[in-house]
């Protein structure tokens, strides 16, 4: 499917929604690059460029991936609006974990 055409531009806020709903899950892994990075000879700013930019690069591919895959699954609209739940509950979990180390 070509970037140009119209039927791709269907797909692309369902795709950034999962690509941000995944990111935070996605980085937590990311730990044993970032000790591999830190052992490296690259200074801390690029070291933290190169994390920064895998971690949304993994997040997007997934997210493409997993867009795509509940997208023929289920249609477009679908994996969006799943999409879109799945943000929010991510950020519901994180603001109830911050309220419960937090003792609130």
């Amino acid at each position: 499917m070509p970037l140009a055409s119209a039927d791709w531009s269907a797909v692309l806020p369902g795709i950034a929604l999962w690509a941000l709903a995944l990111y935070l899950p996605l980085t937590l892994p990311l730990s044993r690059l970032e000790q591999a990075l830190a052992a490296g000879p690259l200074p801390q700013y690029a070291q933290q460029l190169v994390l920064l930019g895998l971690s949304l690069l993994l997040a997007l591919l997934l997210g493409t991936a997993t867009d795509l895959a509940l997208g023929l699954a289920l249609g477009p609209g679908w994996a969006s609006s799943l999409g879109l739940i799945a943000v929010g509950w991510g950020l519901f979990t994180a603001l109830a974990s911050r309220a419960r180390e937090d003792g609130e």
